[in-house]
């Protein structure tokens, strides 16, 4: 907003700068994962031929809808590393600055929360791949509007009217996005 105040001697011009600081939160449920190797862990089972095209036409519409986002965090488990890199490379984010979080892995919304709350305040917007159940009820405790489940390979979008992460914890959010591969089709 941007003024003219009347003085006795001079005029000067004074202005207000409204700065509405936003955080943004993309989750990512992992595309598909093959169980057909039993001898594998789980945390190294890796993509079915459906989770490799999935994430990459996920990808390719997050990009088509959204900007690129400031971080990307995932899992240790192979199957969301793997999801992770595709959006990393369709959305040509260098993937060495993908960050893994091994709290991410069996673990709660709880540690979810804490994952995220402790990222620097520079970044504005992340994406975070990582599983269900975790990730849906994580979504939910965000912004309670969370439609359904989610799919494999599901975005949730959710914006923040915060300055810090940190807020999250007492900051209701908006859910402003959700698509999942079948929702294309």
């Amino acid at each position: 907003m941007v003024g003219r105040k009347q003085g006795t001697a001079f005029n000067f011009v004074y202005s207000y700068k409204f700065v509405f600081v936003m955080k943004t939160l993309f989750l990512v449920r992992h595309a598909k994962s093959d169980w057909e190797n039993s001898n594998l862990l789980d945390i190294e089972r890796p993509l079915n031929e459906r989770g490799y095209s999935n994430a990459n036409s996920m990808s390719l519409l997050f990009k088509e809808k959204q900007d690129n986002p400031d971080l990307i965090i995932t899992s240790p488990a192979i199957r969301a590393i793997t999801t992770a890199l595709i959006f990393a490379r369709n959305l040509n984010y260098d993937s060495n600055l993908i960050s893994i979080q091994k709290e991410l892995y069996e673990s709660s919304v709880k540690d979810y929360l804490k994952v995220v709350s402790k990222t620097d305040e520079q970044f504005k917007s992340i994406i975070l791949f990582a599983h269900n159940p975790t990730i849906s009820g994580f979504a939910e405790t965000l912004c309670k509007s969370l439609p359904m489940e989610m799919p494999t390979c599901a975005i949730a979008g959710i914006h923040f009217d915060c300055k810090k992460w940190g807020d999250l914890k007492t900051t209701k959010g908006e859910l402003f996005l959700f698509e999942y591969p079948k929702k294309q089709v």
